[in-house]
C-alpha cells in the first residue's frame, strides 16, 4: 500500500522548503509542478532562494489548452517566475512518453480531482506514462477549457508525491479516501500501490 504522512500543518513555506531539498541534491532532477492558484506564491518563494536549478528539468503535471499569454496558462505562469532560473522547461505534448519525476506535486479540487484527471470527463486513453487530452464534463465555468495532463501511470512514475491542499472540506475529502473511499481520481494516489505521499495541509 502506498506510504502516506501528513506533514505539519502550516503555510506554504513547508512546501517550497521540501522543494529546495529535491533541488538541492547532486545530479540531474526531473519535476513536475501543479498548476492553479497556490503554485505562483510556492514559485516565489523558490526563486528567492538562489538554488542552482542547471541540472533541473521542470514539467507541468496539467494545462489548459491555451496560449502562454493566456491568464489561464499554467505553463505561462511557470515560466513568468522561474524562466530565468536556468532550469529546463518540458512542455506537454498530446501522446508524447514521460519519463519518470524524481518529485510530483499535486493539488486537488473541491471534486477530488488532480492533474486534469476529473471524476467525469472524456479523455483519450493511451498506455505507459504518457500525456493525454482531457476535458472535464461539465466545463468548469472559471476555467472552461480543453486539457491536456499527465496520466495516473506517468504521476505515479516518480520517487515521490507532495499533495498539497487548503481548506477543512479538501481535508475531509483526503480522510474519506484514505478511510477506504475510491471515489474520487486522488483515490489512486493515496490507495492501492505507488510511491510515497506527503500531504501538505493549510486552512
Amino acid at each position: 500500500m502506498t506510504d502516506v504522512t501528513w506533514a505539519e500543518p502550516g503555510d506554504l513555506a513547508a512546501v517550497a522548503a521540501h522543494i529546495t531539498r529535491i533541488v538541492a541534491r547532486p545530479g540531474p532532477k526531473r519535476l513536475a509542478f501543479t498548476g492553479g492558484s497556490t503554485p505562483p506564491r510556492v514559485f516565489a518563494l523558490l526563486s528567492d532562494k538562489g538554488l542552482d536549478w542547471s541540472e533541473v528539468t521542470i514539467a507541468l503535471t496539467d494545462d489548459r489548452r491555451v496560449p502562454d499569454d493566456h491568464p489561464a496558462s499554467n505553463f505561462g505562469k511557470l515560466h513568468a517566475a522561474l524562466g530565468d532560473c536556468g532550469a529546463a522547461f518540458e512542455r506537454l505534448e498530446e501522446g508524447m512518453d514521460v519519463a519518470p519525476f524524481d518529485l510530483v506535486w499535486l493539488g486537488m479540487g473541491e471534486d477530488g480531482h488532480i492533474a486534469s484527471l476529473f471524476p467525469h470527463m472524456q479523455a483519450l486513453i493511451r498506455p505507459g506514462p504518457s500525456v493525454i487530452a482531457t476535458t472535464p464534463i461539465p466545463l468548469p465555468p472559471e476555467a472552461p477549457f480543453d486539457r491536456l495532463s499527465l496520466n495516473k501511470r506517468a504521476l505515479k512514475a516518480t520517487r515521490e508525491i507532495i499533495l498539497v491542499i487548503t481548506g477543512p472540506s479538501k481535508k475531509a475529502l483526503v480522510e474519506r479516501v484514505l478511510a477506504g473511499s475510491d471515489a474520487y481520481p486522488v483515490s489512486d494516489i493515496l490507495r492501492g500501490y505507488g510511491p510515497p505521499v506527503t500531504i501538505y495541509w493549510s486552512e
